[in-house]
């Protein structure tokens, strides 16, 4: 599966097989996740990988009764360091950076576990105290994401994008940025042609 397919049918996952994950699946899948950018290369992501079926349930409960996360097999919890992250760059280090690396990492995680044939789902709501609690996080730790993973039930759940261009502006905000989008799928078979040939001519 190249980038564009993984990117492009990447959904929401919410119903999972009963089907367990090679472990070393998981471990590719952190592995691609420490490749992530972060500011300053602080890399103050940490990973907390929940497979224990009363601490899913647990995690669940403290994330608004999303029940769903206590069905997949593997549960994983990206947290941010505050205090490596903090120790660096501030305040803003601590409000802003964090949680912009840890996105980077989350997102990630979701077209890894995508690339390799399994769902996911990013779950932000939820009760940090009390994940901090049942994970038993150290104070400067902060959880930031919660990813169910397993090989999908089914469809996932898939919402309509606001168009691209009705979001972006050139120089100046206001200002339309305007590109030719009929031959987008035309373009794209081309790139991956040639992307194709070179591997196979190397």
């Amino acid at each position: 599966m190249n980038f564009f397919d993984v990117v492009f049918t990447r959904s929401s996952v919410r119903k999972f097989q009963k089907k367990d994950i090679d472990e070393r699946l998981i471990g590719l899948i952190l592995y691609c996740a420490t490749k992530a950018p972060s500011s300053g290369n602080v890399q103050d992501w940490e990973f907390v990988v929940v497979k224990d079926e009363k601490i899913k349930e647990k995690i669940a409960i403290a994330s608004l009764h999303q029940m769903f996360i206590k069905e997949a097999p593997v549960v994983i919890v990206v947290c941010s360091d505050l205090e490596k992250v903090k120790l660096r760059y501030g305040e803003r280090g601590e409000k802003l950076y964090s949680i912009q690396n840890t996105a980077a990492a989350t997102m990630i995680i979701l077209l890894a576990a995508k690339a390799l044939g399994l769902g996911s789902c990013w779950v932000g709501a939820f009760d940090e105290d009390r994940i901090k609690e049942i994970l038993n996080l150290p104070p400067r730790v902060r959880p930031v994401a919660i990813i169910p993973i397993g090989y999908p039930e089914g469809e996932g759940y898939k919402t309509e994008r606001i168009p691209f261009e009705n979001l972006t502006w050139l120089n100046q905000y206001g200002k339309k940025y305007e590109i030719e989008m009929k031959n987008l799928g035309e373009l794209l078979k081309s790139i991956l042609k040639k992307k194709n040939l070179k591997t196979k001519n190397n």
